[in-house]
C-alpha cells in the first residue's frame, strides 16, 4: 500500500522558534497531524502518513524589521494607540500577504518552499498519494506557486524553483503524467474565494491577470481525475471567521464542468467555550465582540478534531 503525504502551508502571521527554524524542525501543524494519524489508524491500521510541513513565515522578517524600524522613527509614532497590537499583528498579518506579491519576496518563499517539499517527498514512490492541507493565506500561495501564470515569466528570480515544483506534481508542469499524484485537497479558514475577482472568467482574453490561477487549476484537476476520478476538495470554515468564505459555487463559476471531476464542500466547524456560545446565540455573532473573537476563530482548525476527522476520512477513502 502506497504512503500519504500531507503537506501543510500555514497562513500569515505565524513564526516559528529560532531553535526550530534552524533546525527545519516545525511544529505549527503538530496537533493537527497527530489528531489525523490517530484517526486514520482506527480506520486503517496499515495506513502510513508522513507529515511535510512548509514554512515561510522568516522570509521577509527582514524587509518587516526595516519596515518597522521606520515607523517607530516617525516622530509621531509614540502618540499612536495600540502599539503593540500594531507591530506584532497588523504588520506582521498584512506585511506577510502584501510582501508575498511582490517578485522578490515570492521568489525568495518559492526557492525556500521547494527546498522543504523536495525534502519531504524526497522518498515518495509511484502509488503513493498526496494531501494538501492549507490555512488562510497559505493557500494563496500554494496554489499562486503551482498555477498563477506569473511565474512563467523566466525574469523572476524564482521561476525555477516553481517550474521544478510543478514538474513533480502529477498533472501540471512540463511533465504532467509524471510526479506525485494529489489525492484530495483541504483549504481551512481561506480566503481564496475573494481572489476569484482576478479571474478571466467572462472577460476579454486580452484582460487576464498573471495572478489568475484559474488555467493552472482547471489543468490539474482535469488531468488528475481522467477515467472517471473524483478529486475530494473540503474547505472549513468557522462561522465566526472572518477571512473564510464559501468555496462550492466559486469553483464552479470559475471553471466549467468542474462538478463532474472534483467536489468541493463547504464544511462548516465549530468550537468549545467562547466560540461555541457565539455560533448559539445570533443576537451576539452580528456585535464587535464576536468580530473580536474572529482571530480565534480563524486560528481554531489546528485543533479541531472535527476537521481532523473528515481528513482523515479522505485520506481512507482515496
Amino acid at each position: 500500500m502506497g504512503k500519504d503525504y500531507i503537506l501543510f502551508l500555514h497562513g500569515v502571521n505565524v513564526r516559528e522558534s529560532k531553535e526550530n527554524e534552524s533546525n527545519h524542525n516545525y511544529t505549527y501543524a503538530n496537533k493537527l497531524f497527530n489528531l489525523i494519524v490517530e484517526l486514520v489508524r482506527q480506520k486503517d491500521p496499515n495506513r502510513e502518513c508522513i507529515k511535510v510541513p512548509l514554512y515561510w513565515g522568516d522570509v521577509n522578517q527582514s524587509a518587516l524589521n526595516e519596515l518597522l524600524t521606520n515607523l517607530k522613527g516617525s516622530s509621531k509614532w509614540n502618540q499612536l494607540w495600540f502599539q503593540d497590537f500594531r507591530q506584532k499583528q497588523i504588520l506582521q498579518f498584512v506585511g506577510d500577504g502584501g510582501l508575498y506579491i511582490s517578485r522578490l519576496i515570492g521568489s525568495m518563499a518559492a526557492d525556500q518552499l521547494k527546498k522543504q517539499t523536495f525534502k519531504g517527498l524526497k522518498e515518495y514512490k509511484q502509488g503513493d498519494r498526496l494531501h494538501l492541507v492549507t490555512h488562510s493565506w497559505g493557500t494563496i500561495v500554494l496554489f499562486d506557486i503551482l498555477f498563477a501564470s506569473r511565474w512563467d515569466n523566466q525574469e523572476i528570480p524564482g521561476h525555477q524553483s516553481v517550474k521544478d515544483i510543478r514538474d513533480n506534481l502529477y498533472g501540471i508542469g512540463d511533465k504532467p503524467k509524471e510526479g506525485i499524484r494529489l489525492a484530495s485537497i483541504q483549504t481551512m479558514g481561506s480566503p481564496i474565494a475573494l481572489f476569484s475577482l482576478i479571474s478571466i472568467n467572462g472577460r476579454n482574453a486580452n484582460d487576464e491577470s498573471t495572478h489568475d490561477i484559474t488555467p493552472g487549476l482547471s489543468n490539474l484537476l482535469k488531468n488528475l481525475t481522467q477515467g472517471g476520478r473524483e478529486l475530494s476538495w473540503l474547505n472549513f470554515i468557522h462561522p465566526g471567521d472572518p477571512i473564510a468564505w464559501p468555496l462550492e459555487n466559486v469553483i464552479i463559476k470559475l471553471i466549467p464542468n468542474s462538478g463532474s471531476y472534483v467536489k468541493v464542500e463547504d464544511v462548516l466547524t465549530s468550537d468549545s467555550g467562547l466560540l461555541n456560545l457565539f455560533a448559539q446565540t445570533p443576537l451576539i455573532q452580528q456585535t464587535f465582540l464576536a468580530l473580536a473573537n474572529g482571530g480565534n476563530a480563524h486560528g481554531s482548525y489546528w485543533e479541531n478534531k472535527d476537521v481532523a476527522q473528515r481528513i482523515a476520512t479522505n485520506i481512507v477513502t482515496v
